[in-house]
């Protein structure tokens, strides 16, 4: 018998992933525009995973969260070693452009049987929510990001890193998730044993989860898909 009322799901490489053509755009706009030390596009491109890996351990590892800004900030810098004119960067309009290139080339569906899968958790009773951290994607643009790809309805709430301040595995990140969780149930309750997180990351998603105290499953990063859940809750 499945005990589970809640199931909360990690975003990126759980339920969606990177459009490539987004990365490349983004690469070459910062190879044309704040490429003062004439770096190759493919060293643009290099910097960027090496900031995306490097915030995403250190996030890991404090339980923080270092915003999109930052990380783009970090970028240019890796791009001109030395200084450059800091105060000629306009950070908001230069999200907006990001933005602008998310929407272009929109993050893809992990897999193409989400959506009936979320839709049957859904028409069996169960509460769904988003509990991700973010990198150079903020959480105000993960939103619309769902809604363009009509799977935003599903869930009862989101909560992202950026929006936060705390980054998975933080128990404070979990925490939240059940007091929001919670509040969906203010008749009977919630138990701690009835809420499943899923996620690919066995440390942020997995480990996280357990020293939190609730159950979860590890799914794209191993044998196993969001299709299972149709197995778990027929």
């Amino acid at each position: 018998m499945n005990l589970i009322k809640h199931y909360s799901f990690d975003l990126w490489l759980t339920l969606i992933k990177s459009n490539p053509l987004f990365k490349k755009e983004r690469a070459q706009y910062f190879y044309e525009k704040f490429n003062w030390s004439s770096f190759s596009l493919e060293a643009v491109e290099a910097i960027f995973r090496q900031v995306d890996v490097m915030c995403n351990l250190i996030n890991e590892k404090t339980g923080k969260n270092i915003d999109a800004d930052e990380m783009y900030l970090m970028v240019i810098s890796m791009m001109n070693p030395g200084s450059f004119d800091w105060e000629s960067i306009a950070i908001d309009e230069l999200y907006r452009e990001m933005e602008a290139l998310v929407f272009k080339h929109l993050p893809q569906l992990f897999c193409e049987d989400t959506p009936k899968v979320l839709d049957h958790l859904k028409s069996k009773g169960y509460s769904l929510n988003i509990l991700s951290n973010t990198g150079f994607i903020k959480g105000i643009t993960l939103r619309e990001v769902l809604k363009k790809l009509q799977v935003d309805t599903y869930f009862d709430f989101q909560l992202y890193s950026d929006e936060t301040g705390y980054s998975k595995p933080n128990h404070a990140f979990f925490e939240l998730m059940f007091k929001n969780a919670s509040a969906i149930y203010p008749q009977k309750g919630l138990h701690m044993r009835e809420i499943m997180h899923i996620g690919d990351n066995p440390r942020a998603d997995i480990q996280g989860a357990g020293l939190f105290g609730i159950k979860s499953m590890l799914i794209n990063s191993n044998q196993l898909s969001i299709t299972q859940l149709m197995q778990l809750c027929p």
